[in-house]
């Protein structure tokens, strides 16, 4: 009964977003009412409030936790948020965008890497930047452009826009699944290394299975082709994306992974695909103007390096000056933030840098900034209530009642499930942050009700089987995205597809199933 009470709050959002097709922030907050009120007359009367918090307050557990809920939202997850919206709209402001597809049109006259191009490197290098849908709106509407077909279009960006999502937007999704684990709320550094390369582990084989189907569908005679290009970009990006997670963390595995497939794809084309069509109306670019166009991207990913692991010493400067602690009584907690050492600062300084490079003062990128919190106050909404909700669930033992449910129903065999239920997360909310806030405590206590405390062999990593499991929720995060109304709807918008929500859905389902599937087979026997 208890497990059937707590899980009330996450039908509810199915019910408000998919069967009363309600905007997510109304559908958000209302549910954040559900939850709070269940939590405060439900939860203590069910006996699910965890002994540690018994003798406190009702109603102080549930304001701290709420309260605790909308820090972690604010500070730094919207922020960065923000500024990766605000350094895409940067690009669109000054028009620089368009020179940056004007180079991918004039690449190569091969379909099929030009579309992996397009989805896969260039896809991913948005995503592990900016995220929140750039990753399929751009290369979607720059396949339009070149004349491939809107329902293609749109697929190919689903596809593409997957493994990276766990790493996009600087590393927000993975830290983010740490920190909802870690004692305190703030994870180690070790312990965000150790998850990230866990999903990337995961998700191995879906490097090269999807490259393999993108390039199947654009063109289904090429098989040796496909296969050959699909082993050794996936077979680059897998490799760059697990040394970047395991030693650098989770801020740059989808930037320079991407990065490192982008310039596979063009050894590639260089050494078998000499052969190109020369466009008349095609306009070369200097270096000047190259630099240019991607000073936006390029610096922030100069400062987000400097910042990080490749700099200890920029690092713990940054770490241990101007870092604000706010006491959090009742659930026990302090919160932690510091100001010159989140990412959403990185990204801040490098899209400024870069849009002044492009021509625009800095009133005017002030004005695009602006514009950009004006158009994300729905988000804000969102974010806040799903993370606040989150935690209400979490101190409140609602989370630990459906982990204790779910181990009764699947037992052993729940690590298979594992993906699942992080897709069903992202399907749900359209984001894998939010469904690691939501979930990544309910796979921390499955894997404590399952005695998972050993060490997990696979590969010979030497982490701990929980983390293995809590890394399996960001890795079914990502194939849920695939199949998120919110992705759908960028697609649809991008491709002028108005109405043909349903059929990009249904085109997409059964990879997004494929998908799911490999990674709950590589998370059970990885186990």
């Amino acid at each position: 009964m208890s497990a059937i009470i707590s899980i009330i709050p996450i039908v509810l959002l199915f019910v408000l977003m998919l069967g009363l097709k309600m905007a997510g922030h109304k559908s958000a907050f209302i549910t954040l009412l559900v939850t709070i009120i269940l939590a405060l007359f439900v939860a203590p009367r069910m006996g699910m409030v965890p002994e540690q918090y018994a003798e406190a307050s009702i109603y102080g557990l549930v304001w701290w936790s709420f309260a605790e809920g909308v820090l972690k939202a604010v500070f730094p997850i919207l922020i960065i948020i923000l500024m990766a919206i605000y350094s895409y709209n940067i690009l669109v402001e000054s028009k620089e965008i368009e020179v940056i597809k004007s180079q991918f049109t004039s690449f190569t006259d091969d379909k099929g890497i030009l579309v992996l191009m397009l989805v896969w490197g260039f896809g991913g290098l948005l995503e592990g930047m900016a995220g929140f849908g750039t990753a399929v709106a751009i290369p979607a509407a720059i396949l339009i452009g070149l004349g491939f077909k809107p329902m293609f279009s749109a697929l190919v960006a689903l596809i593409g826009n997957t493994v990276a999502t766990g790493f996009g937007a600087v590393g927000v999704p993975v830290t983010t699944l740490c920190n909802e684990v870690a004692p305190g709320g703030a994870a180690s550094p070790e312990a965000i290394c150790e998850i990230s390369a866990f999903a990337v582990l995961q998700l191995s084989p879906l490097f090269i299975v999807l490259p393999f189907i993108i390039l199947m569908l654009t063109d289904r005679k090429a098989i040796v082709k496909n296969l050959t290009l699909a082993l050794w970009t996936g077979g680059v990006s897998v490799v760059v994306q697990f040394l970047c997670a395991r030693y650098l963390g989770a801020e740059t595995p989808a930037i320079i992974g991407s990065v490192a497939a982008i310039v596979a794809i063009v050894i590639y084309a260089k050494l078998f695909n000499k052969k190109k069509e020369v466009k008349a109306e095609g306009k070369g670019y200097t270096a000047g103007e190259t630099f240019r166009a991607w000073s936006v991207y390029l610096f922030i990913l100069i400062f987000i390096l400097a910042s990080g692991a490749l700099c200890p010493p920029v690092n713990d400067f940054l770490k241990s000056h101007l870092v604000s602690r706010v006491p959090l009584p009742v659930i026990g907690t302090t919160f932690r933030f510091g100001w010159i050492s989140n990412a959403g600062l990185m990204l801040f300084l490098g899209a400024t840098i870069g849009g002044m490079i492009q021509g625009l003062s800095f009133g005017k990128l002030m004005a695009v900034l602006a514009r950009t919190v004006v158009n994300l106050r729905k988000t804000v909404i969102t974010i806040i209530s799903l993370i606040a909700l989150a935690s209400v669930m979490n101190y409140c033992g609602m989370i630990a009642a459906i982990a204790a449910g779910l181990v009764a129903i699947t037992g052993s065999f729940y690590p298979f499930f594992a993906p699942l239920i992080g897709a069903i997360g992202t399907f749900v909310t359209g984001s894998d942050t939010s469904s690691n806030i939501l979930f990544a405590k309910l796979q921390a206590n499955v894997a404590g009700q399952l005695g998972m405390t050993g060490q997990s062999t696979f590969f010979g990593m030497e982490g701990g089987e929980s983390n293995w499991l809590v890394a399996a929720n960001t890795t079914g995060a990502t194939g849920g995205k695939m199949i998120s109304p919110q992705s759908i709807a960028i697609a649809t918008a991008s491709c002028d597809m108005q109405g043909k929500d349903g059929d990009i859905m249904l085109s997409a389902i059964p990879y997004a199933a494929l998908y799911i599937i490999l990674g709950g087979l590589m998370v059970y026997f990885g186990i």
